[in-house]
């Protein structure tokens, strides 16, 4: 029997007794970074609003993902903490850069990622009412994944001075109450491209030894030191079993796709990390992880040459933004570079600037306000990345200029 075809007529859309988000993701809309890229998108501009590279990294690594689908190595489910090579990989890894000897078996679990890595630490280590301190600005998902786990953000900032964003340690161990539960840092900061001094880490390990606080840094831009030194957290004293680590394979092979990242830490931190983290993606990347197994093990000529040539981008684009009357922060580490818009004159709203920015000298930039809790401490300041080709960043710098003979 047939039945007569009807024209569709929409679902009502639902009024329930409360709003459908949960009240703990209220604040927390479409992201800034979709905004500006839509933008870019539809103007043509340059868009140096989001971190991630315009062209991949090592060809032998991207063969060797290749090598990996045609084996079928990974196709199907892998190990839950991650496949034998990689753990084995992250732990050399660590070995070999900064002395600290992590059991591939039991120390080291794979994540989707960074971003999952912070998600699962944080829902894993936090209870509804603990206090997670975190260095303001901070990448947005610090602010979710705290929100997502219950706790409340204490944001300590960080402050420029002198060209470059520094951390006062007195608002640090200011910011400390009986509820604080966790430290939350990253080092090289995005975005303010800030890496901490060896200094600086020890006298925020001996605040966590001293508070009894558990500690998660995020590493992804531990290659990507241009001056200075890149030191984690976890080889100071008393703080290995009080620290997850967290870094990933996008930022430091320029396969940001991929999503592999990772967790190293004690047997009993890396266990708890792992309850959490096995009711997200479970597993994910499965021939990925052969290739970044193979990545880690590069030579260290791999490592200083993307070093210098992001340097070189580093440079290139901070000294055009210079020439276009910004006030310029150079970083020393990270994809980014943090600028005052307020030497331009005409308005201290960096998205006001920003959403203007594109359809006047075609290029996207994304405003820091969106990092900090305290919306004025980053109104005036505004990032871009220079992750970009050579000729990509020259292009921008010339267009930029028009802002400076406007």
């Amino acid at each position: 029997m047939t039945h007569p075809r009807t024209p569709h007529t929409p679902d009502p859309v639902p009024h329930p007794a409360r709003p459908l988000l949960n009240r703990r993701l209220a604040e927390f809309g479409t992201t800034i970074f979709a905004e500006m890229s839509a933008l870019a998108t539809r103007t043509g501009a340059i868009n140096l609003g989001q971190g991630f590279p315009d062209e991949d990294g090592p060809e032998e690594i991207r063969e060797a993902a290749v090598r990996a689908l045609r084996d079928g190595r990974g196709n199907q489910y892998p190990p839950g903490p991650g496949v034998p090579e990689l753990r084995g990989a992250i732990s050399a890894h660590q070995q070999r850069n900064y002395g600290l000897a992590y059991d591939p078996d039991t120390e080291v679990l794979v994540t989707a990622g960074a971003t999952e890595a912070i998600a699962a630490a944080l829902l894993a280590l936090v209870e509804p009412g603990d206090e997670v301190i975190a260095l303001e600005p901070y990448y947005d998902s610090y602010a979710a994944c705290i929100a997502m786990a219950g706790g409340r953000r204490v944001p300590v900032t960080l402050r420029p001075r002198d060209g470059a964003y520094h951390l006062d340690l007195d608002e640090l161990r200011d910011a400390i109450t009986p509820r604080t539960r966790l430290l939350l840092l990253n080092t090289p900061h995005n975005p303010t491209g800030t890496v901490l001094t060896r200094a600086e880490l020890a006298a925020i390990a001996e605040i966590a030894v001293e508070r009894d606080l558990l500690v998660i840094t995020d590493e992804v831009y531990e290659h990507l030191v241009y001056d200075g030194e890149h030191v984690p957290l976890a080889s100071f004293p008393g703080m290995r079993a009080r620290t997850a680590t967290i870094s990933s394979s996008g930022k430091t092979f320029s396969f940001t796709g991929w999503k592999v990242g990772w967790v190293t830490g004690s047997r009993e931190m890396v266990g708890a990390v792992r309850s959490a983290k096995q009711f997200l993606t479970y597993v994910s990347a499965g021939p990925f992880q052969y290739a970044v197994a193979e990545a880690l093990a590069l030579p260290d000529t791999y490592f200083e040459g993307l070093r210098t040539e992001l340097r070189f981008r580093r440079d290139l684009l901070a000294d055009g933004l210079t020439q276009a009357g910004f006030e310029v922060y150079r970083p020393s580490g990270t994809y980014f570079i943090t600028t005052d818009i307020r030497p331009l004159g005409g308005t201290s709203d960096g998205f006001a600037f920003c959403r203007e920015l594109p359809e006047k000298v075609g290029v996207v930039a994304i405003p820091n306000a969106v990092f900090y809790d305290h919306r004025e401490e980053g109104a005036p300041f505004v990032r871009f990345a220079f992750c970009k080709k050579r000729e990509v960043l020259e292009e921008a710098a010339s267009r930029l200029k028009g802002l400076a003979q406007g």
